[in-house]
């Protein structure tokens, strides 16, 4: 025989870790399934909200960043300064992460170091999931009566128990952590700025950027477009900010997705969660907050499911996501779509930043994790600009 949790989740990374420690806290027995051998590729941008929405200590953060560096193909610049409002953290996901695991285990989440092979319901309804150890030696099982897979965009849980088409659009990032130079050329490159690079030679598709970490800095890039060399892209991000000499410290890549699935449970006994239910914001690739959200708003819905024996409250984890931000991620695809298609367009959009409603409007957005509604003159104005852009552009194409 082998041992029965209340919920297994597969994944450890923050949605799987607030998933855990929500759960634990509740008193349900509770399994965290996590190799622990593999930091994913990430910026590392939150909103500073979520030091407090999650009780996450400042000394996580390994860097504040004030301001954002926006470069258009041509290389013109614009900065966005953030003012008083708040500020962007940066984090590094080889320490944030264990920290979040171990704070589940605390809760009372039982941590199993090991990777979800397969999974298969039980006769009596139960899930099994066959586990195997990090190096691959030994293999164990165990079962649950819920499981959240929050096992990131190549989710093992949704391979096995979704139908394929059920898979999210993404697009493909690579990054390099590098050490910051000791004394960095200001010209090129800030400790508390993050340069973001809308350039078709960078990304034909997405961006590059370039977010200081404290004494490293995370230096990267996405495309969806097949072919296209990441790397090369990024060797260009490192000369272009005075860090081609940089001791490199670490590699990585990864698919992130980038529009929410339409449907997150299999209307049994399995949810998915964050990457593995696409929650990354379209357009800018913020992934983090979300999915730390998606932990929080999986665990109500599976306790909920657990407490009323009902598979339909699963169905309240995307419902409150999508009310809440919905609207959010529509607009920021909108955005991707129309700006990010060629360098013309590019240009424009940076020259659109440039304008001091878009700025306070997008850094109340993102640090406020909603729709500015305060000011609606400004959101008209914003619009206005945004057409006379577009159109601007179209008259020139033709």
């Amino acid at each position: 025989m082998y041992e029965v949790f209340d919920v297994a989740v597969v994944g450890g990374g923050p949605c799987g870790a607030i998933a855990a420690m929500h759960l634990a806290r509740q008193g349900l027995s509770v399994a965290l399934i996590d190799p622990e051998n593999r930091i994913k590729p990430c910026g590392g941008a939150i909103p500073s909200r979520l030091l407090t929405d999650y009780a996450i200590p400042e000394s996580l953060l390994v860097s504040k960043a004030n301001a954002a560096r926006i470069i258009a193909p041509s290389g013109k610049t614009v900065e966005m300064r953030i003012g008083d409002i708040g500020y962007v953290g940066m984090v590094d996901r080889a320490t944030f992460d264990p920290y979040l695991r171990a704070r589940a285990e605390a809760a009372g989440a039982r941590r199993i170091r090991a990777r979800a092979e397969s999974l298969e319901y039980r006769s009596d309804g139960a899930l099994q999931i066959n586990l195997s150890s990090p190096s691959g030696d030994r293999t164990s099982r165990i079962a649950a009566r819920q499981v959240i897979g929050s096992d990131g965009a190549n989710s093992t849980v949704r391979r096995q128990m979704f139908p394929a088409a059920r898979k999210p659009p993404y697009v493909f990032a690579y990054h390099e952590i590098v050490e910051t130079p000791v004394e960095p050329d200001p010209a090129l490159f800030r400790p508390d700025r993050c340069d973001v690079i809308y350039d078709g030679q960078i990304s034909p598709d997405f961006y590059g950027w370039v977010f200081p970490h404290g004494r490293q800095t995370s230096i990267g890039c996405g495309s969806a477009v097949k072919g296209h060399d990441l790397r090369k892209a990024t060797s260009e991000l490192r000369r272009a900010a005075g860090l081609n000499d940089a001791r490199v410290i670490r590699r990585e890549g990864a698919p992130l997705p980038l529009k929410p699935m339409r449907r997150w449970d299999d209307g049994r006994s399995i949810l998915l969660a964050g990457d593995a239910a696409g929650t990354v914001a379209p357009s800018s690739g913020e992934g983090i907050y979300y999915a730390m959200l998606c932990g929080k708003l999986s665990a109500d819905a599976v306790s909920l499911s657990l407490a009323t024996n009902k598979a339909s409250a699963l169905k309240q984890a995307r419902r409150s996501f999508m009310r809440d931000h919905g609207r959010v991620f529509f607009i920021l695809g909108l955005m991707q779509t129309i700006w990010y298609r060629n360098d013309r367009l590019r240009e424009r959009f940076v020259s659109m930043c440039a304008d001091p409603d878009v700025q306070r409007l997008t850094w109340q957005s993102y640090l406020d994790k909603k729709l500015v509604r305060s000011d609606p003159f400004a959101h008209a104005r914003v619009f206005l600009k945004d057409t006379a852009q577009l159109f601007a552009n179209l008259a020139g194409q033709k």
